[in-house]
């Protein structure tokens, strides 16, 4: 007697991700995965094809998920998502100075003289933090770095660049996005 296939509740990764600024406002936009519309902040500046350190906006373009870091400390237990995640830790940053050689970068904190991101906030921004493989191969320096898919701020204020959600939606979101998922912008 034949047995009948084993049914599996796991969902298959999205295979990508959407994002388009919204025509009243470019530095708010909406996130489309799947069937579903998810609200986004965007970088100040909108949605450029040229990316430049500083200038606020997001990069257009189609962006590899690498994996990310959450807050220990403000999570019970790792979210779930197939995408890879490591707890951060208070000495966590992102160097986004063009002169150093750490460029776009993880670095150690404290890095004196060099400019960089903090990952420890207490604003909760980056209590969840998706990698986007923007500028990361080969680097170019000044073209932009820490573009990040990260916690939005109340009202979805811009980002310096990122794409930012509301935490439980990020949280949501990660479950069904994976290594192979592909963020487009713009």
């Amino acid at each position: 007697m034949k047995r009948p296939p084993k049914r599996t509740t796991q969902r298959v990764a999205l295979p990508h991700l959407r994002v388009r600024a919204l025509v009243t406002d470019r530095s708010r936009g909406q996130l489309l995965a799947g069937g579903a519309i998810v609200p986004c902040a965007l970088g100040r500046a909108g949605i450029t094809q040229t990316k430049r350190e500083g200038d606020g906006a997001s990069p257009r373009g189609r962006f590899r998920l690498r994996g990310g870091v959450y807050r220990p400390d403000h999570f019970a237990s790792r979210p779930a998502s197939p995408l890879p995640l490591a707890p951060s830790a208070p000495g966590d940053g992102w160097c986004d100075d063009a002169r150093d050689r750490r460029y776009n970068r993880p670095i150690a904190l404290p890095a004196p003289g060099v400019g960089h991101e903090r990952l420890w906030r207490e604003d909760g921004l980056y209590d969840l933090v998706v990698d986007l493989d923007y500028n990361r191969g080969p680097i170019r320096r000044g073209r932009g770095s820490a573009i990040f898919l990260h916690v939005a701020r109340p009202g979805f204020l811009p980002t310096e660049g990122c794409v930012a959600l509301r935490r439980a939606d990020l949280v949501r979101l990660l479950r069904r996005i994976g290594p192979r998922t592909h963020l487009w912008i713009g």
